[in-house]
């Protein structure tokens, strides 16, 4: 076990996330599952957080990651799902299963 020291203090605080597609459809599959995974490791690097392990499945996400302590679970999670799903948005399918979702659920159809 590797400890992470702060200025005033020695932690090791690790947190397992899985957070799952919109109606858990099977999209982060090939192209868009790497994108994910490489905006997922950006933004974790970017924030002092240490992705200690991680597994992409078609339907949902598995981190197992390390936080310091000055910082809130909540606020990073918040920056993995907020940032990633902006920049999902490139892929066009991703549009598209979201416009039928919406479509679908609206009392006009």
């Amino acid at each position: 076990m590797v400890y992470r020291h702060g200025s005033h203090s020695t932690y090791d605080m690790k947190y397992h996330l899985v957070f799952c597609t919109k109606y858990r459809y099977r999209v982060l599959t090939g192209e868009i599952a790497i994108r994910a995974r490489n905006l997922i490791r950006e933004i974790c690097s970017s924030n002092c957080v240490d992705m200690v392990s991680g597994s992409m499945s078609p339907d949902h996400v598995h981190l197992l990651i390390s936080v310091p302590p000055n910082q809130a679970f909540s606020k990073i999670v918040q920056y993995i799902k907020g940032k990633s799903s902006r920049l999902m948005q490139e892929f066009e399918m991703l549009r598209i299963y979201g416009q039928e979702v919406a479509c679908c659920n609206s009392r006009e159809c």
